[in-house]
């Protein structure tokens, strides 16, 4: 095999392996930053009382909570999955910053209500909301890790959302930031009813 040709062989290996780009990476990683802080900001502090109190419908804010950590864990597991089957990259919009900036703005609206999937419905996993905040800090700073470090074209890789349609895999991250503001504000809405314990 002549010089040139393995010249040509490992650029086009290197062509195939693209990965993100690293505005891609920073976009993600400020919203599931800052999405963090907003939910932690939250729920800390509240009284077993505060949490464990349940409106006339919905959930309480201590269910809520149990929600965005099965949430966080479950996200991942789905990416995955989408990253073990052939890459479509006929699939990739020509700006796809266009749809994960459509999540960020639409998902915290919670003037359209959703039914939570069983597999990431309240069942009461967590002693406390001390241990509850453990295990979603864990799991957000693996995804922030994720996000940051790797090597996957997460941008060719799909997994159909029941609402928003195929999402790449770096729109299903960025869709755990807007997913954790959209029940920050679930939570928000429960302190704000009038038999909400005032300690």
């Amino acid at each position: 095999m002549t010089r040139t040709a393995i010249c040509y062989l490992i650029l086009g290996a290197a062509l195939s392996a693209q990965t993100l780009s690293q505005g891609d990476r920073d976009y993600c990683m400020s919203e599931l930053h800052a999405t963090r802080k907003l939910f932690l900001d939250t729920v800390t502090g509240l009284s077993e009382a505060q949490l464990k109190w349940k409106p006339a419908t919905g959930w309480s804010v201590m269910e809520v909570a149990e929600h965005i950590a099965a949430t966080e864990l479950m996200i991942p597991q789905l990416v995955q999955k989408a990253m073990q089957a052939p890459a479509t990259p006929e699939k990739k919009k020509a700006n796809p910053r266009e749809t994960d900036m459509m999540l960020v703005k639409m998902l915290p609206v919670r003037e359209q209500k959703f039914q939570a999937p069983e597999s990431i419905r309240p069942v009461g996993k967590y002693k406390n909301i001390k241990e509850l905040a453990e295990a979603f800090k864990s799991a957000r700073d693996k995804n922030i890790a994720y996000v940051r470090e790797t090597g996957d074209d997460l941008r060719v890789h799909f997994a159909p959302h029941p609402v928003f349609g195929d999402l790449d895999g770096l729109q299903w991250y960025v869709l755990i930031g807007g997913h954790t503001e959209r029940h920050v504000n679930q939570i928000k809405e429960v302190m704000a009813e009038a038999g909400f314990p005032k300690k």
